[in-house]
């Protein structure tokens, strides 16, 4: 009896933790460096960053150097990587950033950038719906002469996000990595073209000199450029679903920083050969994110431009999916560690992947695409109409978010190693952490200052203090959260950024 009764019980106890594993830890095994190198690359959306990013910058600042800032972007964010990178091979949490600042910081800090990471997220990958509907709008206006509201494809593409967000993340990468594949041989075609069939000036390498960089404009324009490299910094999200994530994860962010550095440095270069260096400022100007497909409609025909319209959407799309799923699993996290409702630190019983993260996650995108439609009494091309106000408003929301992570995550490898007495071994790294984190305080200083250029309000527009005041907001509520938890519910704050160690240690104490 009693052999068989502890028998029982320790079937039992498996049982359960079967269960807690299942529900409460991500799938292992499920992405190699080809599919995390896709996941993270498509949320980059490189079409979109040479259609919309570019043409803005040299409109909006004025400077012809943008192929310099994105040199010097990368420069910062390599030395950002080399202690992030690290950081990756003693934390393996989906809720990354979070996890990282908790480790280095404290739970209260953590919980903190946990709400900042959750609205920095949404808001990027929401403010997309509004130029995704803009742009299937005008598809179908040009190429069907059907007049179809901005809202309609916005909240199809909602749709559809959300289901493949039930799928598996291998199904996803696929997804990526064809429409990923396809968009960026497009604006290598185009870099192609534009350096066999030059502008007036020839092959000019003036974009590259320093003095191009010289006014007013230059933080700002750092504002607009570091979005384009958005993505890469995901790496670490998926690091439970890797089977090496101490080699993976640092493999995979390497990569993706140097490629976006100089593909995105080469394409704004073609840009201004196409155009002529002292040209670009004017004619981006003129035809604003039409620039791409009046230089391509030269160069490579109406056909190729018509491709390339297809695949700007195709390319928003997948930045979509990448960063729902980020979503989802940085509310995947904060439910396993108790900084949202244990729901959702549930998966998908088929799928594994984070079900109820990322119903979340489709209906604060449902929510909001709806909400910006209701007060859409404007035309889709007036520069006041809500669906554009969605797009550069949650753009911008979101990339002061990560900015504001990104810096506090520098702050936190530095404490955490010195915590750990490895200051001497890390030096090197601990040096190059602390000269990027310095680095982007002084461009989300820029940002800050600067919103409402960024978002194309008024001088003295209560939307640039307010938009901005949304990741104070959200930084303020969580470090409220955290210090509650701390004083009424130590047992939880200990949890934070713990990842799947949380429930390892509760199954523990059960036991």
């Amino acid at each position: 009896m009693t052999t068989g009764s502890s028998r029982a019980s320790g079937s039992a106890d498996a049982g359960i933790n079967t269960y807690l594993g299942q529900e409460r830890a991500l799938r292992a095994d499920r992405l190699g460096t080809r599919g995390l190198l896709l996941s993270v690359l498509a949320a980059t959306a490189p079409l979109m960053v040479v259609a919309g990013v570019m043409p803005t910058t040299y409109a909006v600042m004025g400077i012809v150097g943008q192929p310099l800032l994105f040199v010097m972007l990368g420069v910062v964010l390599v030395l950002f990587s080399l202690g992030y990178a690290e950081m990756s091979r003693h934390v393996h949490n989906a809720g990354a950033f979070y996890a990282y600042i908790s480790r280095g910081l404290g739970g209260t800090a953590g919980a903190g950038a946990a709400l900042v990471a959750l609205v920095a997220y949404n808001a990027l990958q929401v403010g997309i719906y509004g130029i995704l509907g803009f742009e299937v709008s005008g598809l179908f206006a040009t190429y069907a002469g059907i007049e179809v509201a901005w809202w309609a494809p916005a909240l199809a593409a909602v749709l559809a996000v959300g289901a493949l967000g039930w799928l598996k993340i291998d199904v996803n990468a696929r997804v990526l990595g064809v429409l990923l594949a396809v968009e960026v041989l497009l604006v290598v075609v185009f870099d192609v073209a534009a350096v066999a069939d030059p502008g007036a000036e020839g092959l000019s390498l003036r974009a590259f000199d320093p003095g191009t960089l010289a006014g007013a404009g230059v933080g700002t324009a750092l504002c607009f450029c570091i979005a384009a490299f958005l993505g890469f910094e995901q790496a670490p999200v998926y690091a439970e679903e890797t089977s090496r994530p101490h080699v993976l994860v640092p493999r995979v962010m390497f990569l993706a920083v140097a490629g976006v550095a100089v593909f995105f440095a080469l394409s704004s270069w073609a840009v201004t050969v196409a155009t002529g260096p002292a040209q670009v400022v004017d004619t981006a100007r003129r035809e604003s994110a039409g620039l791409l497909f009046t230089l391509t409609e030269a160069r490579l025909g109406g056909t190729f431009t018509d491709v390339l319209h297809v695949l700007f959407v195709t390319g928003m799309f997948a930045a979509l999916l990448s960063f729902h799923n980020v979503v989802a699993r940085y509310a995947f996290a904060m439910g396993r560690e108790g900084l949202l409702p244990a729901v959702f630190g549930r998966t998908n019983d088929t799928s594994g992947a984070p079900g109820t993260g990322s119903l979340l996650q489709t209906a604060v995108a449902a929510v909001t695409v709806v909400g910006f439609a209701v007060t859409d009494d404007k035309p889709a091309g007036d520069p006041t109409a809500p669906v554009l106000h969605l797009f550069t408003w949650g753009g911008n929301i979101g990339a002061l978010g990560v900015i504001v992570l990104m810096a506090a995550a520098s702050l936190s490898v530095v404490v955490f190693f010195v915590r750990r007495g490895a200051a001497g071994a890390q030096a090197w790294r601990l040096a190059t952490s602390a000269l990027a984190g310095l680095a982007l305080l002084v461009i989300a200083g820029c940002t800050v200052r600067d919103f409402d250029v960024l978002v194309g309000a008024g001088p003295g527009s209560a939307l640039s203090w307010v938009l901005p005041g949304i990741i104070g907001l959200a930084a303020a509520v969580g470090l409220a959260q955290g210090l509650v938890l701390r004083a009424r519910a130590p047992e939880r704050h200990a949890r934070i950024g713990l990842g799947n160690e949380a429930f390892q240690l509760e199954k523990a104490a059960s036991s």
